[in-house]
């Protein structure tokens, strides 16, 4: 079963004549469908707003495109609330979700006017020393144990390093009241690429039950529901996309028969998403340059784990198609390599594909989000060229590949290297 190419065979050749493989190619037509269909999800809530998770693409070509389609900005470094700052993003524009945060980040967030995600009980006496209190703040949930939906698993919160125990949300919400909060968010993470309708509705009627508490015990003014992240995409050929417009409905009949009652039908809605945004929406572009024959069929390719970490850290699958043999026959089967020093560098293991010749365009889907965000530089490989499909069918590069010069630049405070970027 083969996975639907986003871009022409005639398309991708023309994008290759000018600019060499490997590169991320992202189609700004799906990124705009997908964000304006996640609007119309919710558009029952009048405060809605999406905070794409910058971590999951951290493009500011992207970003633009994503902020005229009325997103937010969800950061979790310094970098990224500079880049979002950049680009005009500010105040509740911005949810600043970090953890292990250094002074320095909670300040300029708090130069921001960013909404702050504390993520820890003991964050709330080193923000105050940071950058102060602020009138609204969001605090992120972990309510422990494991997220069942029906008989399955969908997320195991106890064992995941993010967020406060119930305990600690309610000393949390009072000691921040003490020290000037006025109004509250709440917030939670509880899985990770959830397939399952059910997941955000779950997660919701968690937040919902909890902010009810809240306000009945403490008194609290809760103006955020912020549902973070965690929807998934189909990654495999048989999967199907989560319907958002079904999981915007289901929480949006919970929200009436649960929130109104107690007062709290004017709670704005959030979400933090990244992978759903964008994952789809970008592919990586490689050229099949060698190949291998001893116990295994290889296939070696010019790029590399430094370009798409996700196989070889999570053994993630990621679908994999040969430019112009989408309907032959996958007839061989090939473990599809990259060329660190390290047996982990595998974009897909046993593989059956059509054959593969030296020269042949591979394309591995589904990039788009936590593709080329979590490259490095191991074996002193470059990162690759982020191209950009526009509607109207044209291209542009938005970030060029990196150079030997840049690989360098930190040692720019010697001449220990002189000339070995020549």
């Amino acid at each position: 079963m083969q996975k639907k190419l986003f871009a022409t065979e005639e398309k991708i050749r023309e994008i290759k004549s000018v600019y060499p493989t490997p590169f991320h190619l992202y189609d700004e037509a799906g990124i705009r469908r997908t964000a304006r269909d996640v609007k119309e999800a919710f558009s029952w809530n009048a405060g809605f707003r999406e905070y794409f998770a910058v971590k999951a693409c951290p493009n500011p070509f992207i970003l633009k495109i994503l902020k005229e389609e009325g997103c937010g900005v969800d950061c979790a470094s310094m970098a990224e609330l500079k880049m979002a700052a950049a680009l005009g993003f500010r105040g509740d524009e911005i949810m600043f979700s970090s953890n292990e945060t250094p002074g320095e980040e909670y300040e300029y967030a708090r130069e921001l006017d960013a909404i702050i995600n504390l993520d820890d009980i003991t964050h709330i006496d080193f923000l105050a020393r940071h950058g102060g209190i602020p009138e609204r703040i969001c605090m992120r949930y972990n309510p422990g144990g494991q997220l069942l939906i029906g008989t399955a698993i969908m997320g195991q919160p106890d064992v995941s390093k993010f967020g406060m125990t119930r305990q600690q949300i309610f000393s949390a919400a009072e000691r921040l009241k003490q020290m000037g909060a006025k109004r509250f968010g709440l917030h939670a993470l509880l899985a990770s690429n959830a397939a399952d309708n059910n997941y955000y509705p779950a997660n919701a009627m968690i937040l919902f039950e909890l902010a009810i508490e809240l306000k009945q015990k403490l008194g609290l003014d809760i103006f955020l529901i912020n549902l973070s992240g965690g929807v998934g995409i189909p990654y495999l050929p048989e999967q199907v996309m989560p319907d958002i417009r079904a999981i915007g409905k289901s929480i949006h009949d919970n929200f009436n028969d649960i929130m109104f009652p107690e007062g709290l039908g004017g709670i704005c809605i959030a979400t933090e998403l990244g992978r759903f945004m964008t994952g789809p929406h970008g592919c990586l572009v490689t050229t099949a340059i060698h190949k291998k024959h001893i116990y295994k069929e290889y296939i070696g390719l010019d790029a590399c784990a430094v370009d798409l970490m996700r196989p070889a850290i999570y053994n993630a699958y990621h679908h994999i198609s040969v430019v112009g043999k989408e309907d032959a026959l996958c007839d061989h089967v090939y473990d599809v390599v990259g060329s660190l020093c390290e047996n982990n560098d595998k974009f897909a293991e046993d593989r059956a594909l059509p054959q593969i010749n030296d020269g042949d365009i591979v394309v591995i889907h589904d990039t788009g989000a936590h593709g080329y965000s979590m490259g490095y530089n191991y074996n002193g490989r470059l990162k690759s060229a982020e191209i950009l499909l526009h509607e109207d069918g044209s291209f542009s590069m938005i970030r060029r590949a990196e150079t030997v010069k840049d690989y360098f630049a930190t040692f720019d405070f010697c001449d220990i290297l002189d000339g070995a970027a020549d």
